[in-house]
């Protein structure tokens, strides 16, 4: 459930570079770093986080930053 929760918050970073005079292609960029500092919390923060070493708990957290761009790219895709 924590990885939902990563990208989640990601997916609303992401909503908020929309919103700001930043350029969109900032916003995978965005949500990967988001993303990366989110697991690394995490891994602190919740025992059952599936990473328990620094480098494995940035990479499931920048995956899942990502994964909010791939979802918002989905939602266009399909609305089109």
């Amino acid at each position: 459930m924590e990885i939902t929760g990563i990208t989640l918050i990601c997916y609303l970073g992401g909503l908020g570079v929309k919103l700001s005079k930043l350029d969109n292609r900032w916003i995978p960029l965005l949500c990967g770093a988001l993303g990366g500092l989110l697991g690394l919390a995490a891994m602190f923060a919740m025992p059952d986080f599936p990473a328990s070493n620094l480098i494995d708990a940035a990479a499931v957290g920048i995956a899942s930053g990502l994964a909010a761009t791939g979802a918002d790219q989905a939602l266009r895709q399909l609305a089109d």
